[in-house]
Parts: C-alpha cells; structure tokens; sequence
C-alpha cells in the first residue's frame, strides 16, 4: 500500500488532477472538498501528507492548516498550499500557521512530484 495524501480542493477539476498525478505514481489518495469535509475524513487516520487549496467555501486553507496543527495526529504532517495565491503576505500567513510549502497554480505536475519526493520521499 502506498503513502497516503489527503487532496483538499473545492474545484472538481483541479481535485481530479492532482489526484490523478498522486495515483500514477503510486500514492494513495483521499479527497476532501473543504476543510470541513477534510478534518471529518483525516479522523485520526494515517495520512503522510495534505495538498489544500486556500480559497475554498466554509473554511480556507489557513483556517484547515491552523486546526490541523492542532490535532496531535497532524502536528508533524506535512501540508503543502496548492493555490492561486502567489502574495508573498499569503505566503507568510500559511507558514505562520504551519505550512510546509506552496505551490502556484496552474501546476505543473512534475514540479508537484519533486516537491512530493523531497518531502516524503
């Protein structure tokens, strides 16, 4: 069984990608549409990383990445910003609550594997 990546996005499309990227290359892959929906699935289960968005209805990325951080089993997970975002402002707010890294959107999935394989390897 492969390491398992949790995919937090609003937008069907872009879920489907990136999930579709994980799972070629052999990663598990839970999907989730906001941060609600994400912190009812991760539920104390094993995840090895989180790719979410930041824009998204009922609860962004920052509010998602600040409550994961706070659940003993996540503390240490690491959670890469996959978004539209690209101010330096936004930037700082998602590591101040706990990001590991960000990502631009559109992505290119390649660049999205080698950020994948230098965390998690």
């Amino acid at each position: 069984m492969g390491k398992v990546i949790m995919v937090v996005e609003d937008s069907s499309t872009m879920r489907q990608m990136v999930g579709f990227t994980l799972k070629r290359n052999g990663y598990e892959v839970i999907e989730a549409v906001d941060g609600n929906d994400a912190l009812e699935k991760i539920n104390g289960g094993q995840l090895h990383m989180i790719i979410t968005d930041v824009n998204m209805p009922n609860m962004d990325g920052i509010e998602f990445v600040r409550r994961v951080r706070a659940k003993p089993e996540c503390k240490f997970v690491p959670v890469i910003m996959l978004t539209t975002e690209a101010q330096e402002a936004r930037k700082n707010e998602g590591r101040a609550v706990g990001a590991t890294g960000w990502i631009v959107k559109p992505f290119n999935p390649e660049h999205l594997m080698a950020v994948i394989n230098k965390v998690i390897g």
